[in-house]
């Protein structure tokens, strides 16, 4: 699933292949991506328009238009935006396609679980964003905390695009991992100390992947490691422990991120944070 890295790099390519140029035409070969437009309005609003430095908020790409509309663009689970010098034979997946003076920029979607929207002005693209939370990437560190200390656990209130916009599943587990917080630590129960060193471990697993475009696989990170047959931390050996947080498939290592203790009363709430 496309999380903050990957769509900061779907950002970069449309400002290095879009920004400035005009729109000549748009393809779209299969409408089900298209959110509350239909493909004669999307074409007629586009075609004849410049784009404008694209924006990327959590997962959410806004691309401002000459005029007033904004492109906004959600990647689901498997969607990429791809430059092409217009050469290459339409891939399966292309769903919309941009077609500018010197190439394409392609919309590609396997699943075409969310899609493309068009808003009519930047106010109407701010109310379409309103419900995100603050951007990973960017968010202060007391912001950050304020988010984070809730009786929900740590993993859910991470992935949750209202409390925080751009973490996916594996940014989540690779961020607590670094900090040595168990996914099922709730929030009320971090010290500030420990807030404040998750806060630092997320900084520096975004920095460390947003060069990449994508969640690095390396060896040396969590992200490397979950996949393999038998898998082992990659800071202190121990086999790494599986199981299903927030309703997704979760990784840790009991070592470096020890299980809490069970809470008195009535426990966590459960979180349906996706």
């Amino acid at each position: 699933m496309p999380e903050l890295p990957d769509v900061e790099g779907f950002r970069r390519v449309v400002a290095d292949h879009g920004t400035g140029r005009r729109i000549t035409s748009v393809r779209v070969d299969d409408p089900q991506v298209l959110r509350g437009v239909d493909p004669e309005k999307l074409a007629g609003t586009l075609t004849g328009l410049s784009l404008g430095e694209p924006e990327r908020h959590g997962k959410w790409l806004a691309v401002p238009l000459s005029g007033d509309p904004v492109l906004l663009l959600h990647f689901g689970m498997t969607g990429a935006m791809v430059w092409d010098d217009g050469t290459s034979p339409a891939h399966a997946h292309d769903r919309v396609t941009f077609v500018l003076p010197d190439g394409e920029l392609r919309f590609r979607d396997m699943r075409k679980l969310r899609g493309i929207w068009l808003a009519a002005d930047r106010p109407d693209a701010d109310r379409l964003l309103a419900p995100l939370g603050p951007d990973a990437l960017t968010v202060g560190r007391e912001e950050f905390a304020s988010a984070v200390r809730t009786r929900r656990r740590v993993k859910a209130t991470l992935m949750d695009q209202s409390a925080l916009a751009g973490l996916g599943n594996l940014l989540t587990d690779e961020i607590c991992w670094r900090a040595g917080v168990h996914p099922r630590r709730s929030g009320d129960d971090l010290s500030e100390e420990e807030l404040a060193t998750l806060h630092r471990a997320m900084r520096r697993v975004l920095r460390g992947a947003i060069p990449t475009g994508r969640v690095p696989g390396r060896r040396t990170w969590l992200t490397g490691r979950r996949e393999d047959p038998d898998p082992t931390c990659p800071r202190c050996g121990t086999r790494l422990s599986r199981g299903r947080v927030a309703g997704r498939t979760t990784v840790w290592c009991p070592r470096c991120q020890p299980e809490p203790p069970p809470r008195r009363g009535n426990g966590p709430r459960r979180s349906t944070a996706r």
